[in-house]
């Protein structure tokens, strides 16, 4: 995605803006496209003198920018995402009807006869002679394991031309080398900002599959945060896709609640087969950015939505499994010991999938924790990537011990 910011307090339409980071999209005609091949031969159609630019190899700064490159770095999506970053004074696009066209390309450096190319057309904004500061543009996309070249180069509609080169490589450290990545190695794709896509059908095992039950809190790390960041929900939908692609479960029953609105936002019961689509559009629902009034006037409405929650949760014998996810559940009174002593016949394997982004902050459990360890479940700090993937290999072990009488491949919980 192209992105245009400037570095004053002011965005490119005479808006005060409150951050001089704040970024902000400006008529992105293609934010970022990918090329495909097309004519005889399967090659990518430029213009001869683009062509030339990248093949030279040469850096060019007729129109004065920086180009910083991003190293790629894995998401929870367990995916490499890689990109840069562009500063151009803002007295270089002065005038109007300017339009800022980007080609560039990745090659993997053991299919030099595979490069992948992307297209950005960015519209400029009418802009005085006087602008002062610089204006920055940023572009993303995603690669497998592997060393790459990318070539790369900006025009305007005067032809002036700025081009910069340089090589990449995403590789995990050899500890997490089991981990399967969401993207093959050598592979490189556009970036992808559809995070409720419903996944590709799973085979799964018909003999004895497995009744799996997800219990999620789509909150914000931060709980007075008026909105739910990306990186917030790419988390929690690693967490949920994760699960999905287990062959061996055969039955999900998804709970997706906001412990901010103390209300169950979804519910799908028994699918085969998570509904993504479904459980995006039921998060617009969500209004964290103003509080309620009958929620107000309740003293423990908090502590009694949570309790309500987990005891009807967990008095279902159906699942061979329940999952509990999402960022700490902080409350002032913690569980009552009502609540943990109805929950003394659960007979089920309960696990916590914790998923915070600074521990040492809070090392502390929260409520579900606590209700957890009272079960004797297990907790499971998630952090990074890497722990997405690890903690979910430990929890099949335990569900599939528990189930079968056989263990399952995995690693030592955080606790």
């Amino acid at each position: 995605m192209a992105m245009f910011r400037s570095s004053t307090g002011y965005d490119l339409f005479g808006k005060v803006q409150f951050s001089a980071c704040l970024l902000f999209l400006v008529g992105v005609l293609s934010a970022q496209d990918f090329m495909p091949v097309s004519g005889p031969g399967g090659r990518v159609r430029l213009f001869t003198s683009d062509a030339a630019i990248l093949e030279a190899q040469d850096v060019r700064k007729d129109l004065p920018c920086t180009v910083t490159p991003g190293k790629p770095s894995l998401g929870f999506d367990l995916k490499y995402h890689s990109g840069y970053e562009v500063s151009i004074p803002l007295k270089e696009l002065a005038g109007s009807d300017n339009q800022l066209t980007i080609v560039f390309r990745v090659t993997p450096e053991n299919h030099p006869e595979e490069p992948v190319y992307f297209s950005q057309h960015i519209q400029v904004p009418v802009l005085s002679d006087d602008a002062s500061g610089p204006a920055y543009l940023q572009g993303t996309f995603e690669v497998g394991e592997g060393k790459y070249h990318v070539d790369w180069l900006m025009r305007d509609r005067a032809e002036r031309l700025c081009s910069f080169y340089w090589d990449i490589e995403a590789s995990l450290p050899s500890k997490d080398k089991q981990m399967a990545l969401d993207i093959a190695p050598t592979v490189v794709q556009p970036a992808d900002n559809e995070p409720f896509k419903q996944e590709a059908p799973v085979e799964r095992q018909h003999d004895t599959p497995l009744n799996v039950k997800v219990v999620i809190n789509f909150a914000p790390q931060d709980s007075g945060s008026a909105t739910l960041q990306p990186l917030d929900t790419n988390a929690l939908i690693s967490i949920l896709r994760n699960i999905a692609r287990e062959p061996r479960i055969g039955k999900f029953s998804i709970i997706a609640y906001n412990m901010q609105e103390q209300r169950v936002i979804y519910r799908q019961q028994d699918a085969s087969q998570i509904d993504f689509p479904a459980l995006g559009k039921s998060l617009t629902s969500l209004n964290l950015g103003t509080v309620d009034l009958k929620r107000l006037s309740q003293k423990h409405g908090d502590m009694e939505f949570l309790s309500n929650l987990i005891t009807k949760e967990l008095k279902d014998e159906k699942p061979d499994a329940v999952i509990f996810a999402g960022p700490k559940v902080v409350i002032d009174d913690g569980l009552p010991q009502d609540t943990l002593k109805q929950l003394s016949d659960v007979k089920l394997p309960v696990f916590y999938m914790n998923y915070n982004l600074n521990p040492q902050t809070n090392p502390w459990r929260d409520a579900i924790g606590n209700a957890v360890k009272y079960l004797k479940g297990l907790e499971f700090t998630i952090t990074r990537p890497r722990d997405v993937f690890f903690s979910w290999s430990e929890i099949m072990g335990h569900i599939v011990k528990s189930k079968f009488g056989r263990t399952g491949s995995g690693n030592s919980p955080s606790q």
